[in-house]
């Protein structure tokens, strides 16, 4: 694998503009816009090409922990040390629907596929799952002892996911029913869990340094994958599930294939704490943001073989007719 920068200089493109630490960062479904949310206390939206300038959306009155699109790209959600998670429309027009309900710091939050619910969870020990349209009261998940770190729904939104300070990972039913299945086995706070895009799989990660890859049926034993020094504070599957992205405290960044063999793919390194790690929704590009404030997008090549082909698509078009002819290329316009 290779991460690449568009104009073959191997390195991101860097979003800049937030004043302090972003704990957040990912993209929209199609890949064309940016989430990020930051301890300035805003949320901004980006063009993944870096043209232009962010939308900001201002609102929460302390730093924002979480921010994601819903499925169409047409809503944000964000979530925040003022105990709110705040519903904005993605264009910035009029004003967030606020779901407050939380005790303290709420430290995640996202959509369910089809957009019609929101799930939260945060220093309150409690997982809420809401209306997207701010009716009605939350569904109220109760379980962990402690801070709930991490939460999202599953691809088909039956299923959460959640961990937290008690060192758990739990499945729950989307619907409050029955007990949530626990993943006990982390030696320290977990601090990031998701599901692969099918739903078979969960990967986790805490501040001991580990990352696990669980059956989300609970089966067998995880899958340990070693490396970080210190706290993971993301890491997730690529599209295809092949493989897992991890970062954090140390400041670097690492793929690692999900079946655990071979080295870590790749080590990035941002200044300072790497804090949000992910691909985008066709696994071509990877999103990092951290301590030093800024977002990175980076090109993900799966291969020198599909890099070279990518530049080769690429520099035809900067070529005069006569250079294209002494490297063997078509005319412009064939």
């Amino acid at each position: 694998m290779r991460l690449w920068h568009a104009d073959g200089s191997g390195e991101p493109l860097i979003l800049r503009g937030h004043e302090r630490a972003v704990w957040a960062a990912s993209f929209n479904s199609d890949g064309m816009r940016v989430a990020s949310a930051s301890n300035d206390g805003t949320v901004r939206l980006w063009h993944a090409g870096g043209t232009g300038e962010p939308l900001i959306l201002r609102g929460h009155d302390d730093l924002v922990w979480a921010a994601s699109f819903n499925r169409d790209g047409t809503r944000v959600v964000s979530a925040g040390c003022d105990g709110t998670v705040r519903l904005w429309r993605a264009d910035g027009t009029g004003e967030p629907l606020i779901l407050r309900g939380h005790e303290g710091w709420v430290l995640a939050a996202s959509f369910n596929r089809d957009g019609t619910r929101v799930v939260s969870a945060g220093q309150d020990g409690t997982v809420r799952l809401w209306h997207a349209d701010g009716s009605g009261e939350p569904l109220t998940l109760r379980g962990h002892a402690g801070v709930v770190w991490t939460v999202s729904f599953s691809p088909d939104g039956t299923f959460v996911v959640s961990a937290g300070e008690d060192r758990t990972v739990r499945l729950w039913r989307a619907d409050g029913t029955g007990e949530p299945l626990i993943l006990g086995g982390h030696e320290g706070d977990v601090l990031a869990a998701s599901f692969n895009r099918d739903g078979t799989r969960v990967v986790s990660a805490d501040d001991n340094g580990t990352v696990c890859r669980w059956r989300a049926d609970g089966s067998g034993e995880p899958l340990l994958l070693r490396g970080h020094q210190g706290w993971v504070c993301a890491a997730s599957f690529n599209p295809d599930g092949t493989l897992v992205v991890s970062a954090g405290r140390d400041g670097t960044v690492r793929v690692s294939h999900a079946d655990g063999t071979g080295e870590p793919l790749l080590l990035l390194r941002h200044e300072g704490e790497v804090r949000a790690a992910s691909f985008s929704p066709d696994g071509a590009r990877m999103v990092t943001a951290g301590q030093d404030g800024t977002v990175r997008l980076w090109h993900v090549f799966a291969s020198e073989h599909a890099l070279i082909e990518a530049a080769r698509a690429s520099l035809p078009r900067q070529l005069t007719d006569t250079q294209r002819a002494r490297h063997h290329l078509p005319p412009r316009g064939i």
